[in-house]
């Protein structure tokens, strides 16, 4: 048996972040080292027209799982378009970005990083903002 006790955080409870300022994404960790992990687990929320910079990891795959909404997902040379249900996987070391592609609603994932690699600390060092009560009614919705 393992001496830790287990960890249950609500969704409500926790803050956004936006990594810069100016970013059209926001994050919010539901797991990471902070909690005993070495992997981290984000809910992100893209508004309209969104998009993260392009961005790498080098030690790590991760993983979008769409919640909510639509959006392109650009990595390396490849574009593929994301809806619910849909399940993105990139390889560590690719060069890559999602875009929200509506113009009126959000794009809503959940975002797995294998080997975190401090981007926990990144996200939470971030500018703290809170999550909305529509957002937290989009999330309830889509995993009902």
């Amino acid at each position: 048996m393992s001496g830790a006790a287990p960890i249950v955080r609500n969704i409500a409870d926790l803050p956004g972040y936006l990594i810069s300022t100016g970013d059209t994404v926001v994050l919010a960790e539901l797991a990471g080292p902070a909690q005993g992990s070495s992997a981290s687990v984000f809910l992100e929320i893209w508004e309209p027209g969104g998009a993260q910079p392009l961005n790498s990891h080098a030690d790590s795959a991760e993983t979008f799982i769409v919640l909510a909404g639509t959006g392109a997902a650009h990595s390396d040379d490849a574009v593929l378009p994301l809806g619910p249900g849909d399940v993105l996987t990139l390889q560590p070391g690719s060069e890559h970005r999602i875009v929200n592609t509506s113009a009126t609603e959000k794009l809503y994932t959940i975002t797995i990083m294998a080997s975190d690699g401090g981007f926990a600390s990144l996200v939470t060092g971030g500018t703290r903002v809170p999550l909305t009560a529509a957002d937290l009614g989009a999330l309830v919705s889509a995993l009902a």
